[in-house]
């Protein structure tokens, strides 16, 4: 197996991490990041079998877990409950508990509301350069989450600053100085979401809080450190992908100048799968293997990490013809932005919803859209999205 170095913080990589991914594969499916110190997973086919092989998995082996430092407790207390770093038996029960309140047809009822916040954020467009990731790509999904979650709109800056210090923690850039916000953070947010849910208890409403503290499967009902816990991955997740998903996909279809007819009702989906193909919001996520595993030419042994590159995935040439070229008119093929297997992300859906309306709303009510200058990703990789996305319109 190939050993290949390469900084995630480096400037370089930052702003264009598909050439490295590109050399890596030539090296095949598998290759040793130095600087993880951990197999990663390339190609297509690697990265689509191992987010789906039960060999591996999320938690971290009894055997190899280790008590987290003091400082960081309230965030280690979250992540200990929360339905991203469960495996069976413990996540088939909360992902079923989670999926009794996060229906479908909630999501779907979400339509209206969505498409009348568009236009009102975009009534609210100033006429000089204006940053559209906060002015819009960031309002839409966190406003929306907290309308289906019956979170208070005027909590939404709370929100937003809570869940970046504490998604910081999955970042290459990690400091002292991130976990100690992220902890803060978690304890904030818990103290906000203890109190919350008994008030939701008291008088109970249509929204997903009130669905998850009464949800029951077989008889059983999510532990209060469970509903903190669900509540804040359903807030985080429910919004951060989105916000990065929709600055990059405005990014690429005002670079390429792609024609807006892409975003006509016949022709949204392909369009919107492409985006989350091209330049996705996540880039990499982890597993253990739960036992010795011979794979794709290499010897797993229980224990071990591996680092599965969904945007690396996304752009190979076994599956796509010239992955590197934005197609918004590409057959839909399955990519892996969302993940796969049983953390397959639960809010795909819904992100998926609130691009279809934003999009095709932003660029039918703004016919003139366009960059003010070049955007610039941020330097939060495993996530890819960008520090703003300054418009005129």
């Amino acid at each position: 197996m190939k050993s290949l170095s390469q900084s995630p913080t480096e400037p370089g990589f930052v702003q264009k991490p598909y050439p490295f991914y590109d050399t890596a594969r030539q090296a095949g499916d598998l290759f040793y990041w130095t600087d993880y110190s951990m197999v990663a997973a390339v190609s297509c086919q690697a990265v689509r079998t191992l987010l789906k092989d039960r060999r591996f998995g999320r938690e971290v082996p009894p055997e190899h877990a280790t008590q987290g430092p003091a400082h960081l407790a309230p965030w280690l207390s979250v992540e200990a409950h929360s339905l991203l770093e469960a495996e069976p038996p413990r996540h088939t029960r909360l992902r079923a508990l989670v999926m009794r309140a996060f229906t479908s047809r909630a999501i779907s009822a979400l339509q209206p509301s969505i498409e009348t916040l568009c236009h009102d954020l975009i009534r609210d467009f100033p006429q000089e350069p204006f940053d559209l990731l906060h002015a819009y790509c960031t309002q839409v999904p966190v406003i929306t989450i907290c309308r289906l979650l019956g979170v208070p709109e005027d909590m939404a800056p709370d929100l937003l600053r809570w869940s970046h210090d504490m998604v910081a923690m999955y970042q290459a850039n990690r400091t002292r100085d991130t976990e100690d916000k992220a902890a803060q953070s978690a304890q904030e947010f818990t103290t906000f979401l203890e109190d919350y849910i008994d008030q939701k208890r008291r008088d109970p409403r249509d929204d997903l809080i009130t669905r998850l503290i009464a949800a029951e499967e077989e008889g059983e009902k999510l532990s209060r450190e469970e509903l903190v816990a669900t509540c804040i991955l359903l807030l985080n997740a429910g919004h951060e992908a989105t916000v990065h998903s929709l600055g990059n996909g405005v990014k690429t279809l005002l670079e390429t100048q792609t024609d807006p007819s892409v975003l006509r009702p016949d022709k949204i989906d392909s369009t919107i799968e492409e985006i989350l193909r091209y330049d996705p919001p996540l880039h990499m996520f982890t597993r253990y293997a739960y036992e010795d595993v011979d794979i794709f030419g290499h010897r797993f042994k229980r224990g071990d990490q591996v680092a599965l590159l969904l945007g690396a995935a996304n752009h190979d040439p076994a599956v796509w013809q010239e992955p590197n070229t934005f197609r918004p008119t590409r057959s839909i093929d399955v990519n892996t932005s969302f993940g796969g297997g049983i953390h397959f992300c639960v809010g795909a859906p819904l992100a998926r919803l609130e691009m279809r309306i934003a999009l095709p709303i932003l660029f039918d009510a703004c016919p003139d859209l366009r960059l003010a200058a070049p955007p610039t990703y941020s330097d939060s990789y495993h996530f890819h999205g960008l520090e703003q996305v300054l418009v005129q319109i």
